[in-house]
């Protein structure tokens, strides 16, 4: 942002702060808000104000029974006191993104003020990326700074239209989205060896284009979570009750030959933990991963694919983590995706670089209490699966 003059003006920021709200109306997890208020503070620090819009949630699609949205869910006006807390400042919020109120409000800020505007996704203009509705946002500001590198993959009227209306030198990535693309790059164009990447989560079809381009670069890619039993079933293996994509089996050998056929180690976990049923008080016991009784299922990585997976990631130089290798919320099937955070940890401790991405596996690692001892957390969930994948982030692009 270092060619922007904040000095005087409003700056339309776009943040990410779609973050994880309790019944209560209480932020759990606060990351993305933390992550956010470097770029905030910058803007007020250089005399300006700042006019910040995000969305929260789904509202459009969680409808009431009525039609009507559910405002009290869905309100960014529920973390303003998390945001007031981390800016030392009391924020105004405004209860509409494009109305008179909005409008008025931005208007009358002074400098060293910020505003947060109602969620964006309120309107259904928003998700259609529509001009007229992003020109109105564009009313908010002097200047524009994206950084919302979690939705940097959504052409939508917040993150890329509204960029439209703001010349080159009135427009920018802000300090989080920057630290972002620099960090997936290290990853990317100049990964120190051996590289591993470790994939977790339910479904193989979710991470397709980013396993084959792993391949393309990466040394090791250990598989774990939900998907790993696709794979065991692509090998012939009997997988009972576990969570699988049939239509996907046949994929699933062909990424393992392609891997074969460079020289990449795709491994799939040696022993898994088993549960009856999805339930912390199903656990059945530690099986061989090719070897699932009917009736079971398999949950978590078992003791030997903890080992084997720590010792591969004892020597990697560079580390990519996306997706629980488990389904770590239960405390009976989370020692897998807990000992791979530690393994990541001790890695990072002795000179390697760890990028961890994903909604579940930023949860995880924070809840493991290692956070602050890996490389880089990404914020971004899908928008760091397509960067790393190669392709062109509308929100990034439109900044150009």
């Amino acid at each position: 942002m270092n060619h922007l003059d904040f000095s005087g003006k409003r700056t339309l920021v776009r943040v990410d702060f779609n973050v994880p709200i309790n019944s209560d109306g209480k932020v759990t997890d606060n990351t993305r808000i933390v992550k956010a208020v470097p770029t905030i503070k910058a803007i007020l620090d250089g005399g300006g104000s700042a006019v910040l819009m995000s969305h929260l949630g789904r509202p459009q699609s969680k409808k009431n029974e009525d039609g009507s949205i559910n405002k009290a869910k869905f309100s960014l006006s529920q973390i303003v006191k998390e945001l007031s807390t981390l800016l030392g400042r009391e924020v105004i919020f405004s209860s509409d993104c494009v109305g008179h109120e909005a409008i008025e409000k931005s208007n009358n800020l002074k400098p060293g003020e910020v505003l947060l505007l109602e969620n964006t996704r309120f309107y259904k203009e928003e998700t259609a990326g529509d001009e007229e509705f992003a020109a109105r946002l564009s009313k908010h500001g002097d200047l524009f700074v994206n950084d919302a590198f979690g939705t940097a993959h959504r052409a939508h009227a917040s993150t890329t239209t509204v960029a439209r209306f703001f010349k080159s030198e009135n427009k920018s990535a802000g300090l989080l989205l920057s630290t972002e693309i620099a960090n997936a790059k290290k990853v990317l164009n100049s990964p120190k060896r051996p590289c591993t990447a470790i994939l977790g989560g339910a479904k193989v079809s979710d991470k397709i284009k980013l396993i084959e381009k792993l391949i393309d670069f990466a040394n090791y890619i250990l598989v774990g979570g939900g998907m790993s039993y696709t794979f065991i079933k692509a090998m012939g293996g009997d997988i009972g009750n576990s969570l699988f994509e049939e239509d996907y089996v046949d994929l699933a050998a062909e990424l393992m030959q392609k891997a074969k056929d460079q020289n990449v180690e795709l491994l799939i976990p040696e022993d898994t933990v088993t549960a009856s049923s999805f339930s912390n008080d199903a656990f059945e016991g530690i099986v061989d991963s090719i070897e699932i009784p009917d009736g079971q299922m398999g949950l978590d990585i078992g003791p030997k694919a903890i080992e084997h997976y720590s010792s591969i990631l004892a020597k990697s130089q560079t580390i990519i983590w996306n997706g629980p290798v488990g389904v770590f919320e239960m405390e009976n099937y989370s020692k897998g995706t807990f000992a791979i955070a530690q393994a990541v940890a001790d890695a990072t401790s002795k000179g390697a670089f760890s990028l961890i991405g994903g909604g579940d596996s930023v949860s995880a690692v924070n809840k493991s209490g290692l956070a602050d001892k890996v490389s880089f957390i990404s914020t971004g969930g899908g928008a760091l699966l397509e960067f790393l994948e190669g392709k062109t982030l509308p929100g990034i692009a439109a900044l150009k």
